[in-house]
């Protein structure tokens, strides 16, 4: 009796933990060294929210942002879900973002696949958010400037590779690529690109100590790219576990996350 006790007493403490860690949003802060960034955009910080997914917590995803403090916030796709796809609560999230920090956009899979994103997309640009589809903006501060380069996600029919190279054609200055497919590193480092947010991969779902990520779309079992930095022939590259949920709605060992890189010389 007491063996069963005490058994059920640990299945209850590890169902609580598991719910607990499948909201309890936490602010990942990265230092993204570049000997090519301008020095008024030393300790530049930059806010990365993906994977949206319409969750009901994005409340508090606001709450870390105001703490965050960032100067930019970039907004990595899928930020409604296909399979309950709420374009208000999108709207209601950027546009309490946008009190905090000037917000920038790129498509992810999810909203390829609804007949709603022509109306969320309209509603991006009436908030305020920047929109970059297969497109680039010049930011500027302290009297200097980089070049801010937004891909389209490959499910709307584009040629990625095509795209991205048309992007980067003539760049000199330092380039950061929001793109919401991480699986894609090879293509970004082949770009020279400076920097790289992304996403999709949602932490690889279930993580499992000392091996990482147990899944994640378009990678399968234990994906390469699943969370945190990664590098290759110099690009460094920001992947976000994300913060909702999609075809899986728990995660586990997984918590939901903002990156926040700060930009150092």
């Amino acid at each position: 009796m007491r063996r069963k006790l005490v058994i059920g007493a640990g299945l209850l403490v590890l169902l609580v933990w598991v719910l607990w860690a499948n909201t309890a949003l936490e602010v990942n802060e990265w230092r993204v060294q570049a000997e090519a960034l301008p020095e008024s955009f030393d300790g530049f910080r930059i806010a990365q929210v993906s994977d949206l997914h319409n969750t009901s917590n994005w409340p508090e995803a606001v709450e870390a942002l105001e703490s965050a403090q960032p100067d930019l916030i970039v907004l990595t796709g899928d930020l409604i879900d296909s399979r309950r796809t709420d374009v208000d609560t999108a709207l209601d999230f950027v546009r309490a973002a946008l009190e905090i920090a000037p917000c920038y956009y790129v498509t992810g899979n999810h909203e390829s696949r609804v007949r709603e994103w022509h109306s969320l997309r309209q509603g991006l640009l009436e908030a305020g958010v920047t929109v970059l589809e297969n497109e680039k903006t010049v930011l500027l501060h302290g009297g200097e400037a980089i070049t801010l380069l937004g891909l389209t996600d490959p499910d709307f029919g584009i040629d990625t590779v095509s795209a991205l190279t048309a992007l980067t054609a003539g760049e000199e200055g330092f380039t950061i690529l929001l793109s919401h497919r991480p699986e894609l590193m090879e293509l970004y480092a082949a770009s020279g690109v400076d920097l790289v947010f992304s996403g999709h991969a949602h932490g690889g779902q279930i993580r499992i100590p000392f091996l990482g990520g147990l899944v994640a779309p378009h990678q399968g079992l234990f994906p390469e790219y699943d969370e945190g930095l990664y590098r290759m022939a110099g690009t460094p590259m920001l992947v976000s576990r994300g913060i909702g949920n999609s075809i899986i709605p728990l995660r586990i060992n997984n918590r939901p996350e903002i990156v926040v890189a700060v930009l150092v010389r």
